[in-house]
């Protein structure tokens, strides 16, 4: 219905190709005083999180935020008080990752507890397109916009939505970060200050089911070879199981059998996910897919209303603070070189 951007220029495209659309304005505020407007997408820089979410809350508005949800623990925690004051108004935050075939079919053999005690559960997002020094920085790159996470706060939820809400919430963590590339090309010609973390790698222990495990979580900038790789591995005494957007159709299970071999199935994954689509079942799912099951999810938590039981739902207020603790025991047990406790989830 509407679309705001801080950039004229940028209009353009959805005022040719969306030749209905009511408002199109580079004032945010135009969106919140429109009567019209049920819901608003919210995708800016981290550093305008929290003003901007309090301000669509506030208008009323149904919102859909990008992660992290807030630059940091604190700012996290001032959007998450201004909903608590707003309980009809649904707040929920991106992650399509999730809404893969191979992921939900995770999800529901977690939720059976058939892996017998979990070995190990290793997860991540990897990218590759800043191996390349040449390549010009931006606000992902930059403390002030970004925050002190680095690549934590740009890919952290993604790794941490499925592990969280399976009840994986870690009781500590060791961090390794690395910053790698210190200055890139900006805009002028010359070179800006690159200050924020690269690579992340946090090692964590995690209580749940029984079981005392490890979990691996990989946020990854600078990973050669990978384009945008995602992927979650379960490792247990009776079954194991993995997938990958590298292979989007493909699920891997070993179920063991002490009278059998030890031996990885391949599975091919149709398309169908959480949400019914027109795409015949027997197709590969992809990204975009991925992204329309997520806003499928957002929309029919904004029909039924906070409280309802979906299917499977968006990322929470309550994961994006979870997930804020890490990050923020993460860089805490790097610049220590020590493991830290994390509070109570």
């Amino acid at each position: 219905m509407a679309v705001c951007s801080g950039h004229e220029t940028s209009l353009a495209w959805f005022r040719e190709n969306l030749p209905n659309l009511r408002l199109a304005t580079t004032r945010y505020e135009d969106l919140l005083a429109d009567s019209g407007i049920d819901a608003i997408y919210c995708s800016v820089p981290h550093h305008l999180h929290e003003a901007m979410y309090v301000a669509v809350i506030e208008s009323g508005k149904h919102l859909l935020g990008e992660k992290p949800f807030g630059i940091d623990l604190e700012a996290n925690r001032r959007i998450l008080e201004t909903s608590s004051r707003h309980p009809k108004v649904v707040v929920r935050c991106v992650s399509q990752f999730p809404f893969f075939p191979g992921a939900q079919r995770i999800c529901r053999q977690a939720r059976t507890e058939g892996f017998g005690q979990i070995l190990e559960v290793e997860a991540g997002l990897l990218h590759s397109s800043d191996l390349n020094p040449g390549k010009p920085i931006n606000w992902k790159r930059i403390q002030a916009f970004n925050g002190a996470y680095g690549c934590m706060g740009d890919l952290g939820l993604h790794v941490l939505h499925l592990p969280l809400r399976l009840g994986w919430y870690p009781r500590n963590v060791r961090a390794f970060l690395s910053d790698i590339v210190h200055e890139r090309p900006d805009a002028a010609g010359g070179m800006a200050p690159c200050d924020t973390w690269d690579n992340a790698v946090l090692f964590c222990e995690v209580h749940a089911n029984g079981s005392q495990f490890p979990m691996i979580l990989k946020t990854q900038r600078i990973a050669p070879g990978e384009g945008n790789t995602w992927y979650l591995s379960i490792k247990g005494t009776r079954s194991s199981i993995r997938f990958s957007t590298k292979f989007p159709k493909t699920l891997e299970t070993l179920v063991y059998d002490s009278n059998g071999p030890q031996a990885w199935q391949q599975e091919d994954l149709g398309s169908q996910s959480v949400y019914k689509t027109i795409t015949g079942g027997i197709f590969e799912v992809g990204f975009a897919d991925a992204f329309q099951q997520m806003v499928a999810a957002f929309c029919h938590q904004v029909v039924a209303g906070n409280q309802a039981q979906l299917p499977f739902g968006c990322a929470t207020l309550e994961e994006t603070r979870m997930h804020h603790e890490i990050l923020t025991a993460a860089l805490a047990s790097h610049a220590r070189s020590q493991v830290v406790p994390l509070p109570p989830a």
